[in-house]
């Protein structure tokens, strides 16, 4: 009889949910397709390929497990890629392949903190499907960089925060601590996490008696996020440069009461130019109408929303030196939220209309949300097939498609010097000593025998001593890119082998990168 009663229940709970289920299949489905789709199409990033050239080296060589700590940088997306770098040849692949999970786990997690806070199938699918298509997120989750995996961070531990509000349990404590160590581990931005993790109290009931265990709770899972980051980091030499480094993405109190408007006004500006471009003016429309919404309706779960938004924004605004999208990417997932509430609300309005006929008000409907993700469509359809001609903000487009920050050439003239490298040893000098030269190429000739990448610094003014002595017994040559080459090639026995342009400025300037070969003659 017991078991009857299960099957009932099971099979009931199936009928409620199972087209949840397989609308939520879809979701992910399209993410992936989105994500997936020509995910090396754009070129290689200076800090994509320094930390994937990280990866590389700790795989290689266990006792350097601890290198991103020489930068300032903490180690965990580094070493979470170290096992996709085993699966796909391709090491850009690979590490933006690991930013895709991390995106999925976020989209999960939308889902779990939409239906905490408003209780609403149709809400908490929707949060997923525009997470999916909006091209903030889309562009991010399709790049090696450690900023999506610090959103999905962010979106679990605002639900547990509520989770643990509601059911003041030990074992979600512990559960919070270990996730709120992970982000610690991932960036440092993840402080605000742990300052806003008891924004759940706006959406608990009987607090009388929930406090004195919540503050118990919450000082255990403190103790273990930062117990377990300082313990595990300080394991690995350069721990003091984090703090080191942090400092030079901030301005003090003191530099920002001396200038209290900048760099806010700037960063204003900055902002109210990438969220139309990457968000979409509909998207901003259903996020206005959501939150006025909210405010109204759900004032409680709106609050801690705008919580999770407009902290971590407004402290960037404020004190970060360095603003760009992706910095604040993790604290943007709240408006996913109110875009989500926006539409249901639209729809709802819809359906108020005695009118229609019920199968109408659907078709309306679809119509309608097609409409509102259609420049989503479109902005990712150039981001996926041709990104040179998508409407990128400038600060986007600039270091990824046209500066020496893009890496346009780099794995071409990686695949040359292997070929070459099968005739005899090849020894290579690049610009700079770390970012896209020589990082970059380096990822891609791991484990290529016969072949030396070395750093000459920049601007390239000389052709450096170490490539001319190495002649001897090598072919030798040298990657730069143009706009950095301060010196006549053809006077400095350099032949011109390949040359790639990159995206054209604004202005008509347009960047390459230059592979030549020294001149063995020349230099005898």
């Amino acid at each position: 009889m017991i078991g009857k009663e299960n099957m009932i229940r099971k099979s009931s709970f199936w009928r409620q949910w199972q087209w949840i289920f397989w609308s939520g299949l879809g979701i992910v489905l399209v993410f992936l397709l989105v994500r997936l789709f020509h995910l090396t199409i754009l070129p290689v990033f200076a800090d994509e390929a320094i930390y994937i050239r990280w990866s590389q080296i700790m795989r290689a060589e266990p006792t350097l497990r601890f290198l991103p700590l020489s930068d300032g940088k903490q180690p965990l997306f580094m070493w979470l890629m170290i096992p996709f770098l085993k699966i796909f040849s391709d090491p850009l692949f690979a590490g933006r392949f690991l930013s895709i999970l991390a995106g999925l786990g976020s989209l999960i997690g939308l889902f779990f903190v939409s239906w905490e806070l408003f209780k609403n199938k149709w809400v908490s699918l929707l949060s997923c499907f525009f997470y999916s298509l909006i091209p903030f997120f889309v562009f991010f989750d399709r790049l090696a960089l450690v900023d999506s995996m610090l959103m999905m961070f962010a979106v679990w531990l605002a639900f547990l925060s509520l989770w643990l509000v509601r059911t003041v349990r030990l074992d979600l404590s512990l559960i919070s601590g270990l996730v709120l160590a992970g982000a610690l581990i991932t960036k440092s931005p993840a402080i605000f996490f742990a300052l806003l993790f008891p924004s759940g109290l706006l959406i608990g009931k009987n607090l009388k008696k929930k406090i004195l265990p919540l503050l118990g709770f919450w000082s255990l899972l403190l103790a273990l996020g930062f117990g377990i980051y300082n313990f595990l980091l300080r394991l690995g030499p350069g721990f003091q440069m984090i703090a080191i480094r942090n400092r030079d993405y901030l301005f003090t109190f003191q530099e920002i009461l001396s200038h209290p408007l900048d760099p806010l006004k700037p960063h204003l500006r900055d902002l109210a130019s990438w969220l139309p471009n990457l968000l979409s003016w509909p998207i901003l429309l259903l996020i206005l109408i959501g939150l006025i919404w909210a405010l109204r309706r759900k004032l409680k779960a709106s609050l801690f929303l705008l919580l999770w938004f407009l902290v971590p924004l407004s402290a960037q605004l404020v004190f970060a030196k360095v603003f760009t999208p992706r910095y604040i990417l993790f604290s943007l997932w709240p408006l996913i939220l109110f875009a989500a509430l926006g539409f249901y609300w639209l729809f709802n309005q819809l359906n108020q209309w005695k009118k229609l006929k019920k199968k109408v008000v659907f078709f309306l409907g679809g119509l309608l949300l097609f409409l509102i993700v259609l420049p989503s469509l479109k902005y990712n359809w150039l981001l996926l097939d041709n990104p040179e001609a998508a409407s990128l903000p400038r600060n986007l487009r600039n270091g990824h498609l046209e500066e020496w920050t893009a890496g346009q050439g780099i794995k071409e003239s990686a695949e040359f010097l292997k070929a070459k490298a099968k005739e005899g040893s090849v020894f290579v000098g690049t610009e700079g000593f770390f970012g896209t030269l020589p990082d970059g190429l380096q990822i891609y000739l791991e484990g290529t025998s016969n072949i030396r990448v070395i750093g000459v610094g920049w601007p390239v003014v000389e052709v450096s001593q170490s490539l001319i002595n190495s002649l001897v017994d090598n072919d030798v040559y040298l990657v730069v890119n143009q706009s950095r080459l301060k010196l006549n090639p053809e006077e400095k026995g350099l032949i011109l082998v390949k040359e790639y342009p990159k995206a054209v400025w604004p202005d008509g300037f347009q960047d390459k990168l230059l592979l030549f070969k020294l001149n063995r003659d020349y230099f005898q």
